[in-house]
């Protein structure tokens, strides 16, 4: 593809984006500024022009999805072989390759769950602590936490206290009594690790960073691999991936990162946007480009967000401005009753005609969705409840892919798509079909040449847990929404104590500036309309609307 060709459509703020292709270069995007498009058009743009290869050039971002998404616009902008991945997708590659070179020996299992490991680590422990699945999962969040933030079991407590960590273990006990019984289970656990041989995926990171530090021939082989990168969500980055990343840059510059303040809603698990915010103190040349056109929502929808961040003591004063015609306005419910707000959701969802437009119900925690869901089901309106059951580990889903393997072996470069679809045919109708046939399209639209391009998505796809969308009405938390986005957005449960959530803690302004911003992101979710609805005391956040 021709320079001037991967410049058509774009705005001038994203033509300057594209063609400053040397690095250091800081974008702050604002939701729905076409960031995406931006990051795979100036990767394009930068082979293009000769100053970098397509197998030098390293994408980063934080969900396999993303990654996903980056690989098929990376397809169609005729750069297919560009490396876009999650953080840790990116070092267990590094790491498993080099493992024999650095650590010796066969390489340690993955593990994929906690649970298991953290109730046996619970036993050996010693702790008061009781092992039910909401104090497993709190210490599970812990221990992440710290990982993260490059803290060992012996830091942990003191570390938890200065960061004003909060816990939800419902056991009568201060948060600070709670952090030591932690500190001795993330001690038993990283043992408990070390006698099976196996390691999780914060200790991933840490092994490639140390890995790296250790071994210069290492070091420099993984550097000359990668020596153009682009960092997408950079708000959302921990100590432990900066410092990963500054490994793989080493004393080089060219380095994209793209974020946005406003959308830091990940600080519980060890985000933070002070490297977004400091990048021109690290690169005092870099160039900063500011995205403020908003392309996915109406006026209607940018207003509200906009009046949402203006009510936060550190938002700042960029603005977006929506360069779509105007909509309708929000919807404003009250009820008195979960119960009673989910049936009327439903109604008025039952509505929309679901075949013209996408829809989510989103709310700020996972227990909200129980009602939705019910109630959806008991009108036959198909739903789909995010990071439920692994779409690659269903055995229909297993079985199509069977089929495809084994057409894929046939030539069929031509007609690709059409022979899939013939070869789906007898699995019928079912969700899991539709999905795997509007990927294949989407693909074959954007320039895939065959069926065997189409199943190594697939395959790839299944690695990073990276599932193509189902059909149906989404049900979703608010942190899980990250990155999406739908026609109409019903944002549920909008309750004082719930958004934001209540934590008891003493002086929470950072929590409550973290719980607006996610407020802001599920407004921004939307496309055409928001549906707002409360089942008790509305939450503060809505003063900012009405």
């Amino acid at each position: 593809m021709k320079l001037d060709e991967i410049l058509q459509g774009l705005d001038p703020e994203q033509q300057e984006v594209v063609t400053a292709i040397r690095g250091p270069v800081s974008v702050i995007a604002g939701a729905g500024t076409g960031k995406t498009r931006v990051i795979t058009h100036r990767i394009a743009y930068a082979i293009e022009a000769g100053v970098t290869d397509q197998s030098k050039t390293l994408a980063l971002t934080f969900t396999a999805r993303a990654a996903g998404e980056m690989r098929s616009r990376l397809r169609g902008l005729g750069v297919p072989n560009v490396s876009a991945r999650t953080f840790h997708s990116a070092a267990l590659k590094q790491l498993m390759y080099f493992w024999p070179y650095s650590f010796g020996g066969a390489f340690p299992k993955l593990l994929t769950s906690k649970a298991g490991f953290m109730s046996e680590a619970m036993g050996r422990s010693d702790t008061f602590l009781a092992p039910g699945a909401t104090t497993l999962r709190e210490i599970s969040s812990e221990i992440e936490w710290a990982k993260a933030g490059e803290f060992g079991a012996e830091q942990y407590a003191e570390a938890a206290i200065a960061a004003s960590r909060t816990l939800r273990i419902p056991n009568g006990k201060s948060d600070r009594e709670n952090f030591a019984e932690i500190a001795k289970v993330y001690d038993s656990y990283e043992t408990l690790k070390r006698q099976e041989r196996v390691i999780d995926f914060e200790d991933v990171l840490l092994l490639t960073v140390g890995m790296m530090e250790e071994d210069r021939p290492v070091r420099e082989r993984i550097r000359d691999q990668y020596r153009y990168f682009t960092v997408d969500e950079y708000q959302d980055v921990s100590p432990l991936q900066q410092r990963l990343l500054n490994l793989w840059l080493g004393n080089r510059n060219d380095i994209c990162v793209v974020g946005d303040a406003a959308q830091t809603i990940y600080s519980f698990a060890g985000a933070t946007s002070n490297f977004l915010l400091g990048f021109t103190g690290r690169f005092p040349e870099a160039k900063v480009i500011h995205l403020t056109r908003g392309y996915r929502s109406t006026p209607e929808i940018i207003q509200m967000a906009n009046r949402v961040l203006s009510h936060s003591e550190s938002h700042s004063s960029q603005q977006l401005v929506s360069m779509n015609t105007h909509g309708e306005n929000f919807e404003l419910d009250h009820y008195n009753s979960p119960a009673s707000e989910a049936v009327k959701v439903v109604e008025r969802i039952s509505q929309l005609k679901a075949s013209e437009v996408s829809v989510a119900i989103l709310s700020r925690t996972n227990q909200q969705l129980d009602l939705f869901e019910r109630e959806l089901r008991a009108r036959g309106i198909e739903s789909q409840l995010k990071s439920t059951e692994r779409f690659f580990d269903r055995v229909d889903v297993r079985d199509a892919m069977k089929v495809i393997r084994s057409a894929s072996v046939i030539p069929n470069d031509e007609n690709w798509l059409r022979d899939l679809e013939s070869v789906l045919r007898p699995f019928g109708d079912a969700d899991y079909i539709r999905a795997l046939t509007s990927l294949a399209q989407t693909m074959h639209a954007d320039g895939a040449p065959t069926m065997r391009t189409f199943l190594r998505e697939l395959e790839e796809r299944a690695d990073q847990n990276n599932p193509p969308p189902l059909p149906g009405v989404v049900l979703s938390t608010l942190h899980a929404a990250k990155g999406l986005e739908w026609d109409h957005v019903f944002l549920v449960g909008v309750n004082d104590g719930i958004l934001p959530l209540t934590t008891g803690a003493a002086g929470a302004e950072s929590t409550v500036e973290e719980e607006r911003r996610l407020f802001y992101v599920g407004l921004t979710r939307a496309r055409k309309q928001v549906h707002l609805s409360t089942s008790g005391d509305p939450s503060p956040f809505l003063a900012a609307l009405v």
